[in-house]
């Protein structure tokens, strides 16, 4: 208990005010990707409004095979990224068992703030917990993928004698499925982006609020500043995301 309470001593103020500014940035950034509308549209957003055409596209398509291979490289993607994960897990709790020579490197580090070995368990088991929540989004995202694969091929053909109603609605789930396994995809990435802010905490809250900061920026650049996607919005491709169906065709289904 006293080990406990000299561990807890050890997050200062400023530890836990830079703790608590990496959560409300992660969530912050989460939040933005996925609600701003209008000219604010994110690149995901974006994207996921091309994944709903690329599922009305199949209605018009009686040969798949071309879906099938692309939905196999966005679920292989998914697996790689998965144990990739596991590999950085692995390698955290490495870093549990180095915490004498670590702390001792850390200590001559200009703004090294390590106070002792449970200060310095306690941040590992946080970077622990980050990989691990990747790795649940990628396997997560690698199962919708495989259910999108299953959706694919239960979209009746053309010739099928299906009415259209029904087949928009088997466009709707595909789509639906589809969309949801890119944004759990999307936020085990975001995860891995943010494990490389929280590095910045073993050497100082500084630090820590830095790296956040640079990160954040970095990832927004890409999602509402970037090349691409000007390039799309230019193009007149903005969010097409959304149910296939109209509140009323769904209500007659």
């Amino acid at each position: 208990m006293n080990d406990f309470s000299a561990g807890s001593a050890a997050f200062s103020h400023l530890d836990l005010g830079a703790l608590l500014y990496f959560i409300v940035a992660w969530v912050a950034y989460g939040l933005s990707v996925g609600r701003l509308r209008g000219r604010m549209v994110s690149l995901s957003q974006i994207m996921n409004g091309h994944r709903a055409n690329w599922a009305r596209q199949v209605i018009g398509r009686d040969n798949r095979v071309v879906d099938t291979q692309i939905n196999a490289s966005l679920q292989n993607g998914t697996a790689f990224f998965a144990s990739t994960s596991l590999i950085a897990l692995g390698s955290v709790l490495t870093l549990s068992r180095s915490g004498d020579d670590v702390l001792n490197l850390f200590a001559t580090l200009p703004f090294g703030t390590v106070a002792n070995r449970l200060t310095w368990e306690l941040k590992v088991a946080g970077l622990a917990l980050i990989f691990v929540y990747a790795f649940f989004k990628f396997a997560w995202a690698y199962r919708l993928f495989n259910y999108t694969a299953i959706l694919l091929g239960a979209v009746p053909p053309k010739g099928s004698g299906a009415s259209d109603t029904e087949m928009l609605r088997a466009v709707r789930r595909l789509a639906a499925m589809n969309v949801s396994a890119g944004r759990h995809f999307a936020r085990g990435q975001r995860a891995f982006f943010f494990a490389l802010a929280y590095l910045g905490w073993f050497i100082s809250p500084y630090i820590l609020f830095v790296s956040t900061t640079a990160v954040v920026i970095i990832m927004w650049r890409r999602q509402f500043a970037s090349e691409i996607r000007k390039a799309l919005l230019e193009a007149g491709e903005g969010p097409h995301e959304g149910p296939l169906l109209s509140p009323a065709e769904e209500a007659r289904t």
